[in-house]
């Protein structure tokens, strides 16, 4: 309508005067302009849903789509304005706030700056908003610390404090290995190759990939599997009843 109308002024303004051009102008915006129906506004919780859904469809796990709706969802709560108007330095004094009043390091803020970039990137890509307003603010620095090794003295300490079975092979294999947790929970027997010491993870993003492990974790895992009485695909289980698949945390607590 709006280029229509410009067309129909242009036209027009070569036999009228310029009082005339303004009532003509005056009288459409009357009758036409201000007669179209107004769109509903989008609201900052509908982005945000639209958004997780298509992280979600991309394959993102539920643990990833959970930091992603924390992180925007404090951002918003933060910067009530909507997305469409939000500007560069508004977004460079949130992080600088937002490290303030968290009292965290570089790495943290970066990893909430990546987070925000990737939805505000998504609200462009789907032509939202013109321009996201994460483009100007880059990767946060911080310094890069050499992690301590593990030693073998560590190790066997580790296996002498298991009071099981199932934990002294979930550290042979965590070691052997080298899998993140994450990729240890997922694992099923299934997955396990003993005549080839190998077998099957899942990374980030549901990549594939094979692993090997040495002979002693071979034992330990054979040892603990024949120990077990129930029937849950998972390969490392609770111990008490229902035998349910370990999590995350339930590994991190029993290393800890």
């Amino acid at each position: 309508m709006n280029e229509k109308f410009v067309e129909i002024i242009n036209e027009m303004a070569e036999v009228l005067n310029a009082s005339q051009l303004k009532r003509l102008q005056e009288v459409m915006l009357k009758h036409l302009v201000e007669r179209e129906p107004r769109k509903r506004k989008t609201s900052n919780k509908e982005y945000l849903a639209k958004f997780l859904e298509a992280k979600k469809m991309e394959g993102c796990s539920d643990r990833t789509i959970k930091y992603y709706r924390v992180t925007v969802e404090q951002l918003l709560n933060k910067v009530v304005r909507p997305v469409r108007r939000v500007t560069t330095e508004e977004m460079r004094e949130y992080l600088v706030d937002y490290q303030k009043i968290n009292n965290c390091g570089k790495t943290t803020v970066d990893n909430i700056r990546r987070n925000i970039s990737s939805f505000f990137s998504w609200l462009e890509e789907e032509d939202y908003i013109l321009k996201s307003p994460m483009r100007r603010i880059h990767k946060i620095r911080a310094e890069k610390l050499v992690k301590n090794v593990i030693t073998d003295e560590d190790i066997e300490k580790l296996r002498d404090g298991c009071s099981c079975l199932r934990d002294v092979a979930m550290i042979d294999l965590l070691y052997s290995t080298g899998i993140r947790v994450g990729e240890l929970v997922r694992l099923n027997k299934t997955d396990i190759n003993f005549s080839e010491r190998e077998c099957v993870v899942f990374g980030k993003g549901d990549k594939e990939r094979r692993v090997y492990f040495d002979a002693k974790s071979k034992v330990h895992l054979i040892n603990y599997l024949r120990s077990r009485t129930d029937d849950n695909p998972a390969l490392f289980v609770s111990l008490d009843k229902p035998n349910d698949r370990l999590k995350i945390s339930g590994v991190e607590i029993r290393l800890r």
